[in-house]
């Protein structure tokens, strides 16, 4: 972010900031756009748009395509559009059973990647991993692009390790892991800012700049993995809470299930027992399907879903009755228009369950009440690895509220205890 140029106030400069980033927005949702184009949808004028778009030029994140006339009458216009080389990001997506280390170009492109189908091992072996791939994945960068890189954008769930039990993994393995602030260990090892976000709201961000967000401005979005994570997209900005936690979907109560799988388990009355990969995962053994280990997961998914009536159903059927009473939840509270789910899973479970919990949100709507659009995220499994790239790229460049009150808001303070002087 650029400092307040002298002579000028701070409004000024954060309102001129705000609309630079706000032209950007609209750039990435529209593809490409005339200047007329872009002063229509930012409510600005022709002179104002002129102005940011030289100075957005000469930053290198707007490239000029062209006069284009398409038909119309009159002067053709010249089209722009985002350069991809503008900026570029790396992501870093830990999880408890896979580790990605990703390159990512202004336009949401990966460009290469790590990955490590390993049980995450202790903080320092990781880092060792990790930074190894950092350092990597910068030298694919030219000399010339490589001071366009914004940062690495990490990516966990907090509290690495709990739900240990639920998700089969071994205690001692992750016992460090909530001491550590492995966000600093990483800038440290790199030297390259780093920062850190909560898996679920990473990917909802990835969802917010290249997926849903190019069309919509509030949705709730859910992420069946593992676990269950989401995030909530307000207003263009992502909904973090006072410990970044606003979207933990995995704790919330959940009426009693009708799985015999789920009625003794200890964590039986929240959401993550109902939907998550694992609950999946646990249901099936209990139905006698062989599934001789996770990394195995997709593989016995697919050989299982052929029956209308058997394990997998069964359990999309108890899945879909426990999201509908989360769903609900969420949206009378925060009354978001469009639901988001998307899944390490695809083809016609996925479908299945977004198909089945359309249903049942009709049915289970309270009177007056219309229920949100359910749409399938655009992702998939590369979810929580473009949403890490995505948080360098959405701090540095969204049009975010917090810019024009001089707070920088949350996602500042978060950054501040890991961000180079």
């Amino acid at each position: 972010m650029r400092p307040v140029r002298s002579g000028q106030g701070a409004n000024s400069a954060q309102l001129r900031q705000f609309n630079e980033r706000a032209v950007l927005q609209y750039l990435r949702r529209l593809g490409e756009a005339s200047k007329a184009d872009l002063a229509r949808a930012a409510g600005l004028t022709n002179n104002a748009i002129g102005m940011l778009i030289r100075e957005l030029e000469e930053l290198g994140l707007v490239r000029d395509l062209g006069k284009k006339r398409e038909g119309r009458r009159g002067q053709p216009a010249t089209l722009l559009s985002l350069d991809p080389r503008g900026a570029f990001s790396i992501g870093v997506r830990l999880d408890r059973g896979r580790t990605e280390v990703v390159l990512c170009d202004f336009n949401g492109t990966l460009l290469a990647r790590h990955s490590h189908e390993i049980v995450l091992p202790p903080p320092e072996e990781a880092l060792e991993i990790v930074a190894g791939d950092v350092r990597h994945l910068i030298t694919r960068l030219s000399d010339e692009d490589r001071p366009r890189l914004t940062g690495i954008g990490l990516a966990q769930p907090f509290n690495l390790g709990a739900w240990l039990r639920e998700l089969e993994l071994p205690r001692e393995t992750f016992a460090r892991w909530d001491e550590v602030d492995f966000a600093a260990m990483l800038q440290d090892a790199t030297g390259v800012e780093v920062f850190l976000e909560n898996d679920g709201n990473a990917a909802a961000i990835a969802e917010l700049l290249y997926g849903t967000g190019r069309e919509e401005d509030d949705f709730l979005y859910l992420f069946i993995g593992p676990a269950i994570g989401g995030g909530i997209v307000l207003g263009g900005d992502c909904l973090r809470g006072a410990h970044g936690n606003a979207a933990d979907v995995a704790v919330m109560p959940v009426p009693p299930s009708e799985l015999a799988s789920v009625r003794d388990h200890p964590l039986g009355d929240i959401l993550i027992a109902r939907a998550s990969l694992n609950s999946l995962f646990r249901h099936l053994r209990w139905s006698g399907v062989a599934v001789p280990d996770q990394t195995a997961f997709a593989t016995t998914v697919a050989a299982a879903s052929g029956r209308a009536d058997g394990p997998v159903a069964e359990w999309i059927e108890d899945c879909v009755a426990a999201l509908s009473v989360s769903v609900r939840s969420i949206v009378a509270t925060i009354d978001v228009p469009t639901v988001v789910i998307d899944s390490d899973l695809h083809g016609w479970v996925l479908d299945a369950i977004v198909t089945r919990l359309t249903e049942r949100l009709a049915a289970d709507m309270a009177e007056a009440r219309t229920p949100p659009r359910l749409v399938h995220g655009r992702f998939g499994s590369d979810a929580g690895a473009l949403g890490a790239a995505a948080v360098p790229l959405f701090f540095n460049f969204a049009p975010r509220s917090s810019l024009l009150t001089g707070a920088g808001g949350a996602y500042a303070e978060e950054a501040k205890h890991v961000a180079a002087e």
